[in-house]
């Protein structure tokens, strides 16, 4: 594969999509972006005609899926790498929560991922080569109150990424799942979907969660252009890694968890133990 490649990346209006296509660009690869209207379309093709190309999809569209990744091959030739990042946060309480809201989480974060994959792979199987990136979330790793359905989205793509990989393996094709930490995007200002609260006994858990978090937009940690540059260092693997983390803090956090995880499987090992068959 030569060293500029063709990119489809989901959701490049803003955060790390965007960031991930200006970058990309920038060191002359081409990209496809996905977006959700006309004007963001031609402003993302703005950034460079020769390289920019908008696709009006909503990922959660399944039936235009697949006809839209049949004119992305026919139109703008072989995609070598797929970035599925089109995804949001859904903030709010378990019981709280409607299941039309938590249906739609999992809608967007996990099967819009699901049907743009399935829909590109046989491409990519065919030529024998490429990469699916999934752009998961530490929150795939680690869990906080507030946020049990997106948690559990992002639980979900890192376990499909995971044994997608190993499907796909024979075939050339790497599959990585991205974790980013807290970034500076819009993920907990205006991109985030917040449930209205109605049960008090929640109250004292849960409201300096979200105050904190409302308080923290915009001034977290991590850097989304350095993201996006770790993003086509990946891409530039001859050996990239089923999983990588993205910020000090998400490392931090999912050591802990693992440290954590660690002692309950030691402490629980007996009963774990007890439950196989006697040996003969």
């Amino acid at each position: 594969m030569s060293s500029v490649k063709t990119l489809l990346v989901t959701g490049v209006s803003s955060g790390f999509g965007r960031a991930l296509a200006i970058e990309a660009i920038a060191v002359g690869h081409r990209v496809i972006g996905t977006v959700r209207s006309e004007s963001a379309r031609q402003t993302f093709e703005a950034l460079a005609p020769s390289q920019a190309f908008g696709r009006l999809l909503d990922v959660t569209d399944f039936e235009r899926i697949d006809p839209a990744i049949v004119e992305m091959e026919s139109s703008l030739g072989p995609i070598d790498v797929l970035v599925n990042n089109a995804g949001y946060g859904h903030e709010g309480i378990f019981e709280e929560s409607s299941l039309a809201e938590i249906r739609h989480q999992f809608d967007v974060n996990v099967f819009g991922a699901v049907a743009v994959t399935k829909a590109l792979l046989p491409y990519l199987r065919q030529r024998r080569r490429g990469h699916i990136i999934n752009i998961t979330s530490m929150g795939g790793f680690i869990t906080l109150p507030g946020v049990a359905d997106y948690c559990g989205s992002k639980f979900a793509l890192e376990g499909l990424s995971e044994a997608l990989g190993k499907e796909l393996k024979p075939f050339n094709i790497a599959v990585t799942a991205v974790a980013p930490g807290s970034f500076r995007t819009d993920w907990a200002g205006r991109s985030m979907v917040r449930s209205p609260r109605s049960i008090a006994d929640y109250d004292a858990l849960f409201d300096p969660i979200r105050t904190a978090r409302e308080a923290k937009s915009g001034k977290q940690l991590g850097d989304p252009v350095k993201a996006a540059r770790a993003i086509l260092a990946l891409i530039a693997s001859d050996q990239p890694p089923a999983h990588l983390l993205l910020g000090s803090d998400a490392l931090a956090l999912v050591r802990e968890k693992l440290v954590h995880y660690a002692v309950e499987l030691d402490a629980w090992e007996a009963v774990t133990r007890s439950t196989d068959f006697d040996a003969v």
